[in-house]
């Protein structure tokens, strides 16, 4: 397995959702590219974080957050989706 086949497999292997064959494969990889490892742990941390980020989607924003990104996010969530 390639680094780019990983990543192509990288959703699947995060859950479970691979053959065996197939995560044989990609421990294996693992188990020889530093790289990889570090760009799993990197995306494991973005599925915590992003899930993270609506915990609680009805806190009051942080007064930190800046005015017009609070604008842009909600504009783009009344567009309509394609």
């Amino acid at each position: 397995m390639t680094c780019r086949e990983l990543v192509d497999f990288l959703g699947d292997y995060v859950a479970e959702e691979l053959p065996a064959a197939e995560r044989a494969r990609f421990d294996a990889h693992l188990g020889e590219c530093p790289e990889c490892i570090a760009y799993l742990n990197g995306y494991r941390a973005t599925i915590r974080l992003g899930k993270g980020a609506f915990a609680h989607p009805d806190d009051p924003v942080p007064e930190t957050v800046p005015e017009k990104l609070v604008r842009a996010i909600l504009a783009a969530r009344r567009k309509p989706r394609r």
